[in-house]
């Protein structure tokens, strides 16, 4: 649905203003700054720097309170879409995904991109052609023949690990080890109380093998609520265990939901924009996610995939000896 709004050139700044807010941001900055020199702005920088604030781009306009950082000087650089240095949470056709593992890399270079994270299903996923242990030992000397290939670009061996009914992950420890991160997903018996998610979610999230909760709701946008999830005590988890917190890019998805993202980034929760791609094309999908950042006030310090390639590397190293895996 596009809507279409008509308007005076005297009056344009303003409606574009208007109808880039939410109303409790339009009425709070019409109540409290309508009365400073904003009258013979051009751009919507200059109409924000007469009110004596920083710039407030439009993923911002949401609350009231912005307009208090914005007052101070306080708003950070949020993250671009070019500040995206690597995809994590990508599937191939090992699994579910449509393209080869060397086809992903070669469309994450072609995007300028410094590494791939190969993340297929898991064996519980049957659905989903998810992997058994001989099928991961394959795929794992696989994509070492690969990286010699295509260095310096360098694949991640992960994988999206079922978070199964009783909260384990779907392989033992000494499979879960041979991955260099994983990322523990529910994707089964969606339909749950609040304690079952909860107890399915916490005790995943303690698991040390565990490095990105996926999809943290498992909603659908449009078509799947998702289950019930107290988001503080999920993110006060993944404080307590280092666990990073995904946004799921794929516009089907957009979980976790950006007020709640916004909540974790202030806790000093990591946040990871991954496009889940099952396709070439769907590498592209980060894009949405960096917009839903931006709302959230998401810096490229804040998001795993900002993270060069030696920073990745280092990220994952560190991980590893934390938990003694």
């Amino acid at each position: 649905k596009i809507k279409i709004h008509a308007s005076s050139p005297d009056q344009f700044l303003s409606t574009l203003i208007r109808t880039s807010s939410s109303e409790e941001f339009f009425d709070a900055l019409n109540s409290q700054y309508s009365h400073l020199s904003t009258g013979k702005a051009i751009t919507e920088k200059e109409y924000f720097s007469g009110a004596g604030m920083q710039l407030i781009v439009s993923p911002l306009r949401e609350d009231a309170k912005i307009l208090e950082l914005a007052k101070k000087n306080e708003l950070p650089d949020l993250i671009q879409a070019a500040d995206i240095r690597g995809i994590i949470h990508s599937h191939s056709n090992w699994s579910d995904g449509s393209n080869t593992i060397e086809e992903m890399a070669m469309g994450a270079i072609d995007r300028g991109l410094e590494y791939l994270v190969i993340s297929d299903h898991s064996k519980s996923a049957f659905y989903a052609q998810g992997l058994k242990e001989e099928k991961i030992r394959e795929q794992h000397l696989y994509i070492d023949e690969l990286n010699e290939k295509l260095y310096p670009f360098k694949i991640f061996k992960s994988i999206e690990s079922d978070i199964l009914n009783d909260g384990s992950l779907d392989y033992s420890n000494d499979v879960l080890a041979t991955f260099d991160l994983v990322i523990a997903s529910v994707h089964s018996n969606l339909k749950m109380t609040l304690d079952k998610s909860m107890m399915r979610l916490l005790k995943a999230i303690e698991n040390p093998y565990t490095s990105i909760l996926g999809h943290m709701t498992g909603r659908l946008l449009l078509s799947r609520p998702g289950y019930p999830v107290d988001h503080d005590v999920i993110i006060d988890a993944c404080v307590a265990n280092e666990v990073v917190i995904e946004l799921n890019a794929h516009p089907n998805r957009l979980d976790m939901d950006w007020r709640h993202i916004r909540k974790a980034i202030e806790k000093g929760v990591l946040i990871s924009i991954d496009p889940d791609a099952h396709f070439i094309e769907g590498l592209d999908d980060t894009t949405f996610g960096v917009m839903v950042a931006q709302k959230a006030m998401v810096t490229k310090e804040n998001n795993l995939s900002s993270y060069s390639l030696a920073a990745f590397e280092k990220f994952v190293a560190a991980r590893k000896k934390a938990k003694n895996i």
